[in-house]
């Protein structure tokens, strides 16, 4: 394959941050931000704020107002998706896929399991869509378990039969989230929640999606580690290139290449997308990193939930704080340096700590 690109490590980074939305030129709002990212992963941790909070205010500032995603939810400009909130206007790049479930072609054992689970509690899935069509939206504990065949798991979910049955009611189209009650979700019928778009071609749509994938991670792979939900390689996407230092080939989004960068300070939720695939972080910003929540505490090194420190094109430490919403606090317990920093990264640290603490509502406590 011929190389149409040799990049630098310090262009490598610059486009994948640019792509992402960090460089020093803010979006304009909610929506573009989501439309860029193609998503806002939704995840319970709230250690500091909730995920897709955090990953907006990191991309807006404190112009970000928690309640513009949840009104975005309710009026259906954003939709929620296995755990991801994405624009509604893309569901059509799913749609095709749904309609396939469990795949096309020969299936693997696994996709067999599941279809076979599904098809012996198909009076389960019927009730469901019963009650939703005269009762809905519901939240899943409405939903009686008649699940003739229990589904069985090493993880949580073991036994979880209606939970279960609804998330595959989701990739097969038939269900969606409408709406959140509290932690509670609710669901309805697809048809009440999705917008009637016409269904996007599977591999058209794959094609897109890839396409899009890749303008919001700017560099990326074209195999690379699979995810349940989001992958984290493009496939044949954007132009192939090689990255200096690091080994095998990478795709780059044409439109990135060589426009000029100015960076700034961003503190980063530990699912941020910058840095959500551990491998090309290393490789590209030669940054260590783990979320450590999981950990025992006397075997953290950065802290319980660590947000990764970007000033520029450089990934430089790690900020460790908690924010009790019981006394009004952002407690800060450490800022890590990675390297040793100057006064104007110091500074515009110090900046962004200050607007995580104002948009949080908090007092700022520092360490002692």
């Amino acid at each position: 394959m011929t190389v149409h690109h040799e990049l630098s490590r310090t262009e490598a980074r610059r486009i994948a941050v640019r792509a992402q939305l960090l460089d020093s030129s803010r979006p304009a709002g909610l929506l573009d931000v989501v439309r860029r990212l193609t998503l806002l992963q939704i995840d319970p941790t709230a250690a500091i704020a909730p995920n897709a909070d955090l990953v907006a205010w990191s991309r807006l500032g404190s112009s970000y107002s928690r309640a513009d995603l949840n009104a975005a939810l309710e009026n259906r400009t954003l939709i929620e998706l296995r755990a991801m909130i994405r624009p509604s206007e893309d569901l059509a790049l799913y749609r095709a896929k749904m309609a396939e479930w469990p795949g096309r072609g020969e299936l693997t054992p696994w996709q067999e399991q599941r279809r076979d689970w599904v098809r012996a509690n198909d009076a389960c899935r019927v009730d469901i869509l019963d009650r939703l069509g005269s009762s809905g939206p519901l939240p899943s504990r409405d939903f009686p378990d008649t699940c003739k065949v229990p589904w069985k798991s090493t993880g949580w979910t073991n036994n979880r039969n209606v939970t279960q049955l609804l998330e595959f009611m989701v990739v097969r189209g038939e269900v969606a989230i409408a709406g959140r009650r509290g932690r509670d979700r609710l669901w309805d019928l697809a048809t009440r929640v999705y917008p009637d778009d016409p269904a996007v071609p599977v591999d058209e749509a794959l094609r897109i999606r890839n396409e899009r994938r890749l303008r919001a991670l700017g560099i990326a792979r074209t195999r690379g580690p699979e995810y349940p939900v989001e992958p984290a390689d493009v496939g044949d996407a954007g132009e192939p290139a090689v990255v200096e230092g690091v080994k095998g080939t990478w795709r780059v989004d044409p439109a990135q290449l060589g426009r000029p960068f100015s960076g700034r300070a961003a503190l980063l939720s530990p699912f941020d997308r910058l840095i959500h695939e551990r491998k090309r972080t290393v490789e590209l910003f030669e940054y260590d990193y783990q979320l450590e929540m999981y950990k025992p505490a006397t075997k953290r090194r950065w802290g319980y939930f660590a947000l990764p420190i970007l000033y520029g094109d450089r990934l430089v430490g790690k900020f460790d704080a908690t924010a009790d919403r019981k006394t009004g606090v952002l407690q800060v317990h450490a800022i890590h340096q990675d390297v040793p920093f100057t006064k104007a990264v110091t500074a515009a640290v110090d900046r962004e700590i200050k607007d995580l603490a104002h948009w949080l509502e908090l007092d700022l406590t520092l360490p002692h």
